[in-house]
């Protein structure tokens, strides 16, 4: 029997939220490991509000509905609060209620702003890998370390010389007229960090990532990865220059590895000055030999070992972190100003990677 295409709907529904999620959805998993972290910082989040006054968004769905935004690549708040709207499943992710009125974008980014002043981010990467299912799957003694470019939300155009001097001539042609967008003409023109910055972004710096490569505007980005299964142990995000992936690798290891540890790197990481803060923290410098026309920092003291070969295997797990960051996490250009926001998000969207990747580890070992 054919049915009717009937275009009202009912009135009333009596079908739970729960029902509608099928019960092997990755979400499941993700999410239970999210609450267990997210009741572990109740403490912090309390501290951070006061006890008096009109209740604001729960600092829990606002990092739950974070979460959805780099699993789901939405690129906006306005986008996140319009799916919010009408997806069953991104409700019962974030905690909301068929009934439940779903929060302006602009009401959303303004209650965030406060878990950026409490360092939530860092707190509830931390939260998630102490979780007891979760911390058997880390190794102690074995990490690596990376660093990549996040190219900042701000155009070329708007860097400009910090004195506030005359401006770059238009371009001549067609489409050179004037506008909000008008277009410049830079050739001949000198362009560093030292005499200009960007009007959009002044946390912003111009760097390449290499000769023969164009200069961009950006941050860098730092990752320290455990080797056993690739997930991020620590992430931080610095002004781009040329020694920032170093000193904030050098920073990450006093932080998160004990004395012995191993630390894998790429090339880069092969400077005397590296190698030698590696081994006053206590932990062995296990980094790709640059000796192209130069001598490498380490010698076969360190890579005769079986271990250092390891290392330089397991390093390259790091890059895949980088992929899902950028593609997924929308990371490969932010979408925010200043440096301590785009931080904030770097970690949370390191978070979210972790969350995927964990639920798979534990199906697979069981």
């Amino acid at each position: 029997m054919r049915g009717t295409d009937e275009r009202s709907g009912s009135l009333f529904s009596y079908v739970d939220l729960e029902d509608r999620v099928p019960k092997g959805h990755p979400l499941r998993a993700i999410r239970e490991i999210a609450n267990g972290a997210l009741s572990d910082l109740s403490g912090d989040f309390q501290a951070m509000y006061a006890s008096l006054g009109r209740p604001s968004i729960p600092p829990e769905k606002l990092l739950r509905a974070s979460l959805l935004q780099a699993f789901y690549t939405i690129r906006s708040e306005r986008q996140l609060m319009e799916r919010l709207e009408f997806d069953l499943l991104f409700r019962w992710f974030v905690g909301l209620g068929i009934d439940d009125a779903v929060w302006d974008h602009s009401v959303f980014s303004k209650n965030r702003e406060r878990l950026l002043e409490g360092e939530i981010a860092a707190k509830f990467m931390v939260a998630v890998l102490t979780q007891p299912n979760v911390r058997q799957l880390l190794s102690n003694d074995h990490f690596s370390v990376d660093g990549t470019l996040v190219e900042a939300w701000a155009s070329m155009k708007s860097f400009v010389p910090k004195d506030g001097g005359k401006p770059p001539p238009s371009g001549k042609g067609r489409g050179s007229g004037g506008g909000r967008n008008a277009e410049r003409n830079f050739r001949g023109e000198k362009r560093i960090n030292a005499t200009h910055a960007s009007t959009t972004d002044p946390d912003a710096r111009l760097f390449r990532k290499g000769a023969g490569k164009e200069a961009k505007l950006c941050h860098m980005g730092h990752l320290m990865t455990e080797n056993r299964n690739g997930l991020i142990v620590d992430a931080r995000l610095t002004e781009a220059n040329g020694t920032a992936e170093r000193t904030a690798a050098l920073d990450m290891i006093e932080d998160s590895a004990r004395p012995g540890s191993t630390i894998g790197g790429d090339k880069g990481y092969d400077t005397a000055d590296f190698v030698s803060g590696c081994r006053q923290c206590g932990s062995v410098p296990h980094v790709a030999q640059n000796d192209t026309r130069r001598c490498s920092a380490i010698d076969r003291r360190t890579t005769r070992h079986c271990g250092y070969t390891v290392s330089m295997d397991k390093r390259k797990q790091i890059e895949e972190c980088f992929g899902w960051m950028k593609t997924v996490g929308g990371l490969r250009k932010t979408r925010h100003r200043g440096r301590d926001l785009v931080e904030w998000f770097f970690v949370l969207t390191a978070t979210a990677y972790n969350l995927v990747r964990i639920p798979k580890i534990l199906a697979a070992t069981g």
